[in-house]
């Protein structure tokens, strides 16, 4: 007999849109990848997209395409103009897997760049994006018929293609978002009053090139986090409830002129951030269109927890960048590769082009490189050191047949990149390395932790036709100023792995400018510790801003009383404290009774056999993502 509940909603359950049905109620959403070959999507692309279909993606939202020539946001931004061809091979390499093709399609208005269009920018009104400061041309009514035209035009390239539909962009750079935000419309036309007709107008004209039997999605920011001015929740739900009936999927994304970060932040943003913004847009649209979970959204519990009562599907990009078998896996019951969301290799919109890639997935943005096969001759390996350079590498050559021992001299695997996961509101690098680890385990790896092997031990297995790889790490360097008391010197590895606080005040020195000193600052301020920062350069964690974490942490600095110095150099570190002096002039300072956290990099390892080979930082330092990407590599080709 029926209890009269319903059965929960799964993220594995399929959906039904404009007839056509997605398998599993996860999207791959759209973001820049520098994949693209002269503004065309390019047969990386296709790899890209079709490998995150083999893993069970619902739906697959390509990278967003300008629908004009003149909006050419980035170098390797596409065009749709020249899209139809690579959209058709996305297509034929994804449906036959069962998900469903999107083609991305938008206009980047005001936040884009002239650098590559060598055209004045195009908005609603004369208002300078403030990261540029470039002010804009205000958009005439032709120009304005020729955005019309260019969706339309794009829909149409995209009908030809045979995908399943289009999302329109309006989301936080986005010029239709720009039309409807009083932050940036301030035109007295008919595009004034109605600050929602453009959009409309939009949809109109797609909706006559897709039909009925294609999907017509939109990603709408509904918070622009400006509320004297900008869209506010209200608004959006009010525009929201008018355009569901000329929809069929509608994603609820949060960011605008002034907070584009806010769309895909980084750890310090709390994982499913907008939670209550898509249930109040969902509230509002009455059923009337099914409505997505997109801001950070990258845990399958979590995910699954929001569907039914916040969305009807969920938006998961980071998290199948990190794992693009994410969807297989909650089917299959597994655990996938965790996305610890810190942009440090995702977020690729960059004036140096990098490919898109993940940290902890050394596949990502290189899916055209032969698959790792079973080895034809399996071996035996010994690999010396359990950071994620080793951890990754016996991962592999595990998953080829190799038998693999490694022997890490601590107790834990890991290394420096599981110290660095502490306090709150930082990824949690730790996660990664203890999946690489549980996956070494289950494969077989015989791991042996407080196990320090000597040269005689790698000698023996060299001897013995076992190939020895190194991956030991670093070594301390020697401080490039005087410690003339050595109690008062101690390195970022040493702070991390004991409990203890050194007394009295800190001193974080930062001579690379990277997430590491930021994050020990922040632990030992969040400890009690009274915390000073210090580095060369002119602005604190300087490298930052790739990850789009520069200005939050320096916000984050000052609201927890770390005193920041800028433009030192450490004189000394003696009895007194730590003594600092201004890199431009004679000035110094001694923040006294101070202890100094070093936080260089470390030194590479000292040669190896000859017989052996290297990877990690004890070849070069190395990033967490140059590491993997190591392992992984060496692991491939043995």
């Amino acid at each position: 007999m029926s209890s009269g509940r319903a059965c929960p909603i799964r993220l594995t359950d399929p959906i039904t849109l404009a007839g056509r049905t997605a398998p599993a109620r996860v999207i791959f959403g759209p973001h820049e990848t520098n994949l693209a070959e002269r503004r065309a999507f390019s047969a990386e692309h296709v790899a890209y997209y079709e490998r995150r279909a083999r893993g069970g993606a619902g739906i697959v939202v390509t990278e967003v395409a300008s629908v004009h020539r003149l909006d050419h946001p980035y170098e390797r931004a596409p065009l749709a103009e020249v899209s139809g061809t690579g959209w058709a091979g996305i297509v034929d390499a994804c449906r036959p897997l069962g998900s469903l093709v999107l083609a991305g399609l938008g206009h980047s208005g005001l936040q884009g760049s002239s650098a590559w269009s060598q055209s004045a920018l195009w908005a609603p009104s004369r208002v300078p994006d403030p990261a540029t400061r470039e002010l804009p041309a205000e958009m005439t009514a032709a120009d304005i018929d020729a955005v019309i035209e260019g969706f339309r035009r794009a829909a149409a390239i995209s009908v030809a293609a045979d995908t399943d539909g289009v999302e329109l962009d309006a989301g936080p750079t986005a010029l239709l978002r720009q039309f409807l935000s009083g932050l940036t419309n301030h035109r007295a036309d008919a595009y004034g009053a109605d600050r929602l007709l453009l959009l409309r107008e939009v949809l109109t004209a797609v909706r006559d090139e897709l039909g009925t039997q294609r999907i017509v999605a939109l990603r709408l920011s509904c918070d622009e986090n400006a509320p004297w001015a900008g869209i506010t929740p209200d608004a959006a739900a009010v525009w929201a409830r008018e355009l569901a009936p000329h929809l069929d999927l509608l994603t609820v994304v949060r960011g605008g002129l002034y907070t584009p970060e806010t769309y895909r932040p980084d750890a310090h943003t709390p994982e499913t951030f907008n939670d209550e913004l898509c249930r109040g847009i969902r509230h509002a649209v009455e059923g009337a269109v099914p409505v997505v979970l997109q801001g950070s959204v990258v845990d399958p519990v979590r995910a699954a927890q929001a569907l039914g009562g916040i969305c009807d599907m969920v938006e998961m990009t980071r998290a199948q960048i990190a794992d693009p078998d994410l969807v297989r896996s909650i089917r299959g019951g597994r655990r996938p590769r965790p996305c610890v969301r810190c942009n440090q290799a995702c977020l690729v919109r960059d004036f140096r082009n990098p490919i898109v890639g993940c940290i902890g997935n050394a596949e990502a943005g290189r899916e055209t490189r032969p698959l790792v096969r079973h080895a034809d001759d399996p071996r035996d390996v010994m690999i010396v050191g359990g950071g994620p350079a080793g951890l990754e590498a016996a991962r592999v050559l595990a998953e080829r047949g190799h038998r693999v021992v490694l022997t890490e001299r601590d107790e834990r695997v890991g290394g420096l990149m599981s110290l660095i996961s502490v306090g709150r509101g930082r990824a949690d690098f730790a996660a990664l390395t203890t999946w690489i680890e549980s996956r070494c385990r289950a494969l077989g790896v015989d791991i042996r932790t407080g196990t320090e092997a000597g040269a005689t031990d790698i000698e023996s297995a060299v001897a013995a036709g076992i190939a020895v790889v190194l991956a030991t790490g670093g070594e301390p360097r020697s401080p490039g100023f005087p410690v003339v008391d050595e109690s008062r010197y101690v390195t970022a590895t040493e702070v991390l792995a004991h409990p203890d606080l050194p007394s009295g005040p800190v001193v974080v020195w930062d001579p690379a400018g990277g997430p590491i000193a930021v994050s020990v600052a922040e632990h030992l301020a969040e400890r009690g510790a009274e915390v000073h920062y210090a580095t060369a350069d002119s602005i604190a964690g300087s490298r930052l801003a790739p990850t789009g974490d520069l200005v939050a942490a320096n916000t984050r600095m000052v609201r927890a009383d770390i005193t920041r110095h800028l433009d030192v150099r450490v004189s000394a570190v003696d009895g007194n404290g730590v003594h600092l002096g201004c890199r431009h002039s004679n000035e110094s300072v001694v923040v006294e009774g101070a202890t100094l956290v070093d936080c260089a990099p470390l030194r590479p390892g000292s040669p190896g056999r000859p017989k052996a080979l290297r990877i990690g930082d004890c070849v070069a330092p190395r990033t967490v993502r140059s590491a993997v990407e190591e392992g992984y590599e060496l692991g491939r080709t043995l």
